[in-house]
């Protein structure tokens, strides 16, 4: 259990690692003092650029598939779960990582991508389905926010038809989903009072439907 803990502890410590953070401050700025204030992928596009955004969401997916992938590849003890399930705990420590950096003062992104990097280790038959929901959502409504609490409350069902036997990754798509509606809030809040900002170049297909009537 101890190797277990300790796995845990350094996935965590990965997943504090913020893209945007990171950069932000090799640029000499403070990207949570900017836009929503958020340290995530779709601040750092609204604010910085598509560029920079790239740059953060590729390490954000990146620290979460090596933080599972690593759970994977180190070895454990006899009273360990099992190296699945160890990895489940280090893919969820980085996401909260993420979410809760102690290098940052605990205050981070919102986990979508990190929660993507670890399904690329852990069950990468999820991706696609996933992105096909993401996509559909922001294509119809272009609102990022609402098109990732859906897909991250897609996860679960999802998880029941792809894995039905892998009881571990259900608790976690479980758990995974919850944060992600948890650290959404704003968004929903927003967008239940009308001021939730939309990306209208994204609304492809509410275009094509409406172009069809």
């Amino acid at each position: 259990m101890f190797v277990l803990m300790t796995k845990a502890v350094l996935a965590y410590a990965l997943g504090s690692i913020s893209g945007s953070l990171l950069l932000g401050r090799r640029q000499g700025f403070d990207i949570r003092r900017a836009g929503s204030g958020n340290a995530g992928g779709t601040n750092a596009l609204r604010t910085r650029g598509w560029r920079f955004a790239l740059v953060v969401v590729v390490i954000d997916i990146g620290k979460g598939a090596l933080a599972a992938g690593l759970a994977l590849a180190l070895p454990t003890t006899a009273d360990s779960p099992g190296l699945y399930s160890e990895a489940l705990v280090c893919g969820f420590a980085a996401v909260l990582g993420h979410v809760f950096p102690v290098f940052y003062g605990f205050r981070g992104g919102k986990g979508a991508a990190t929660v993507v990097g670890t399904l690329a280790v852990l069950q990468p038959l999820l991706l696609v389905p996933l992105l096909l929901v993401w996509l559909l959502v922001l294509g119809l409504t272009g609102y990022v926010g609402l098109a990732t609490v859906i897909a991250g409350i897609s996860l679960l069902p999802l998880t029941a038809w792809i894995a039905p036997q892998t009881q571990g990754l259900l608790i976690y798509a479980a758990a995974c989903a919850a944060l992600l509606v948890l650290t959404h809030a704003g968004n929903l809040q927003r967008l239940y009072r009308g001021t939730e900002h939309r990306f209208e170049r994204a609304r492809v297909f509410a275009r094509l439907f409406a172009g069809r009537r």
